[in-house]
């Protein structure tokens, strides 16, 4: 890890004008959760409900998509990415870098308010650290992928949000095959191994999932290093 690139990205990520999303979306959740105790409507079931299709399902992909993206693909977009590259600094060194400040984001702004709704819930002890664990094993890998795809292509966003919403909320959710190709599930299965409410389930083992958490993480992480040297290739040509 580079900690001046991981600087300038934690700053040029804080900067931007769309990382106000980076804040919109926990806030949401944290202000839903407050209201839900406040009236007094929420159960096991709505907590489940809450940190589930709202935390798991839906702050967590998007944020990770914005975070994933942002922390290289506009450096790609307009050139500046060639800065870093000319330096004597190893493209692993450089994706990994931009890997882990995505995650920190990942964490500061959707594990921690994960966290921190369950207990504005009231949920029961060891369904809220469950689905904070589970949010963060899941961002690793989402992050993974989304630095990868910023990396591959200028439509990374447009790909992300299509993947996010369509395959992980739409087939991940309701097509019994897909379900088990879902970095949305992989994250539930540890989830699920961490408590003993009946409300939550997974449909693909726990061995199953971390081993497919392992390997996107991986699988991605390599993939991303492996544009970035063409990306330097090219335009060395």
């Amino acid at each position: 890890m580079n900690s001046t690139i991981a600087m300038i990205t934690f700053r040029s990520m804080l900067g931007r004008r769309r990382a106000l999303l980076l804040f919109v979306l926990p806030g949401v959740l944290l202000i839903l959760s407050l209201v839900l105790r406040l009236t007094d409507t929420n159960d096991l079931d709505v907590d489940t409900s809450v940190l589930q299709k709202f935390a798991l399902g839906a702050v967590l992909p998007l944020l990770a998509l914005i975070a994933g993206t942002g922390v290289i693909g506009p450096e790609i977009d307009d050139g500046q990415i060639m800065y870093i590259l000319t330096k004597p600094i190893p493209r692993q060194v450089v994706v990994l870098t931009k890997l882990v400040v995505a995650i920190v984001l990942v964490t500061l702004f959707a594990a921690v308010p994960t966290l921190l709704a369950g207990l504005i819930l009231g949920a029961p002890a060891g369904l809220t650290p469950a689905f904070a664990v589970g949010v963060l094993v899941g961002g690793v890998a989402y992050a993974s992928v989304f630095v990868a795809l910023g990396v591959m292509s200028r439509n990374a966003v447009t790909i992300g949000l299509l993947y996010a919403l369509v395959w992980e909320g739409l087939f991940g959710n309701f097509a019994p095959g897909a379900k088990k190709a879902s970095i949305l599930q992989w994250a539930l299965s540890v989830t699920d191994s961490l408590t003993d409410a009946s409300t939550v389930h997974s449909a693909v083992g726990l061995t199953t999932a971390l081993v497919l958490l392992v390997i996107v993480t991986l699988g991605a992480t390599a993939l991303a290093t492996v544009r970035l040297r063409s990306l330097t290739v090219a335009s060395a040509e």
